[in-house]
């Protein structure tokens, strides 16, 4: 940043202009609790202008050659790249992220889903369909009847996302609606905004129309639902909380609006009794302080088979002795703070509730010695699966661990949630792990692995979500599908 650091205001973009706020709010490091800079707070009509900006953009937009959004893409991309070196600093400050998960996913890899889109910008619309052969009907001579399903833009799409990875989760919704012809209004968390209100604006110099990307920002909830409800937002994409997905498809149900919702989730991670231990420890370990737990393919409820109960937590015990909290800026650090004193609060209360439960703290369990920011130790807790540490949320570094008895009770122990974003099921029986993959009610499920294949359908079960992305499925997400029927 080149200014000092809480010296800057942002502003927010609308129609091609950078408009300033109706006011402006601060924008706090949660590792320092220091001021990094001041984000604009929109008003309802500026929420409003953005979405008719858009709105008057998509006709031109909608009809842009698929080659020409590509290559504003892939410059849009290159772009970001090129400012790296503003983005990371930036994005780490309003974060707490720590500077490798910064270095390596926050900023790169927002870069990274934009150029995937601008290669999707070019891939088909048309699905062929065979020719059938109508009989002649009161409504239309018979003959041999051709047709396509034809991928079509949306509309306007209202993207809104959540804080933990705000620039990277909202590259991969602006990349796919941009690609298949929508224009876009952004409403990032109003926790940390900063680095999307400069990705928008660093997109824009790539040359897109005015209107096609929009960034309005701020922490009232008013702004917010104004994107949403405005008659010329045709869908809304939203990651975040269940109760705030609820509240938008709420509203968004009145209108019959498209909507893809990744919400919250509650990863089930069962471990049978032949599976390779250090592989099932080092997996749920690296996981479980990375960007301090606040991410939502976490396997934060351990489903351990008892005879193996023991070693397991022994092992977990001693990968936390190797998180080491502190200054997210520390090469040595592994888990630096929560976003904010409220989420930390949320993580303290659900622990404590846990206590008074029966559940017993294995480690953990405290903010550390840190004087300042919103610190959390890494924090493992066993329990029963009625408890609410193992039921409820965390998106904080805390695993809770239940034992079972047979792979039935363990389907039936992870499918008792009311979330289905992303499990596991560590085995040596790839076998019985493929078909209790199937049984589970979980959009995704690992089999031995923590890793993801970014190109497949991403999303969940129950509360967890409505819709996919992921790859082409981003595409399809982003599209509403028409039949084109004629005569042969």
């Amino acid at each position: 940043m080149s200014e000092a650091a809480g010296d800057r205001t942002f502003k927010l973009t609308i129609g091609g202009e950078r408009v300033a706020g109706d006011s402006t709010y601060d924008i706090v490091n949660p590792a320092t609790e220091e001021v990094v800079g001041r984000a604009p707070e929109a008003s309802v009509e500026q929420a409003e202008a953005a979405i008719e900006a858009a709105g008057d953009a998509f006709e031109t937009w909608s009809r842009t050659k698929p080659e020409e959004r590509a290559e504003l893409l892939n410059k849009a991309a290159d772009l970001l790249d090129a400012a790296t070196d503003e983005l990371v600093p930036l994005v780490q400050a309003e974060t707490g992220a720590t500077l490798r998960v910064t270095k390596t996913i926050q900023v790169p890899q927002a870069a990274a889903r934009i150029r995937r889109y601008a290669k999707g910008a070019m891939e088909p619309t048309i699905d062929p369909i065979e020719p059938v052969v109508m009989p002649a009907t009161a409504l239309a001579p018979g003959g041999l009847i051709s047709a396509v399903a034809n991928r079509a833009p949306v509309g306007v799409v209202t993207c809104i996302t959540s804080y933990n990875f705000p620039m990277v989760n909202m590259s991969g919704k602006i990349g796919p609606a941009l690609a298949m012809g929508n224009p876009v209004v952004v409403k990032p968390a109003p926790q940390d905004p900063l680095g999307v209100i400069r990705m928008v604006e660093i997109m824009n110099e790539a040359g897109f129309p005015p209107g096609v990307i929009n960034v309005v920002t701020g922490s009232e909830v008013a702004p917010s639902e104004a994107v949403v409800a405005h008659p010329r937002t045709d869908m809304v994409s939203f990651t975040g909380s269940t109760g705030v997905g609820q509240r938008i498809g709420a509203v968004a149900g009145a209108q019959n609006k498209r909507l893809l919702l990744e919400l919250g989730g509650k990863g089930a991670c069962i471990v049978r009794e032949d599976a390779d231990l250090k592989a099932a420890i080092g997996g749920i370990s690296s996981v479980w302080g990375f960007h301090s737990g606040q991410i939502c393919t976490a396997p934060t409820r351990v489903i351990v088979h008892r005879s193996i109960m023991d070693h397991l937590i022994g092992g977990l015990t001693k990968a936390a002795g190797h998180m080491a909290v502190g200054d997210p800026k520390e090469k040595t650090t592994v888990v630096g703070p929560l976003i904010s004193a409220l989420q930390r609060e949320r993580v303290e209360g659900l622990v404590a509730t846990g206590l008074t439960e029966g559940a017993e703290v294995v480690v953990g369990g405290q903010r550390g010695d840190m004087e300042r920011g919103f610190f959390y130790e890494p924090t493992l807790i066993t329990g029963t699966p009625e408890m609410t540490p193992v039921r409820e949320e965390f998106f904080g570094p805390v695993v809770v661990v239940v034992p079972f008895e047979d792979d039935d009770e363990a389907v039936a122990i992870a499918n008792d949630s009311d979330y289905g974003l992303y499990s596991y099921v560590f085995s040596a029986d790839t076998a019985k792990a493929w078909s209790m993959a199937k049984r589970l009610r979980s959009g995704n499920v690992g089999i031995n692995t923590l890793q993801r294949n970014h190109e497949a359908p991403f999303g969940g079960f129950k509360q967890s979500g409505v819709g996919r992305d992921g790859g082409s499925y981003g595409l399809h997400a982003y599209s509403e599908l028409q039949s084109i029927v004629w005569t042969s």
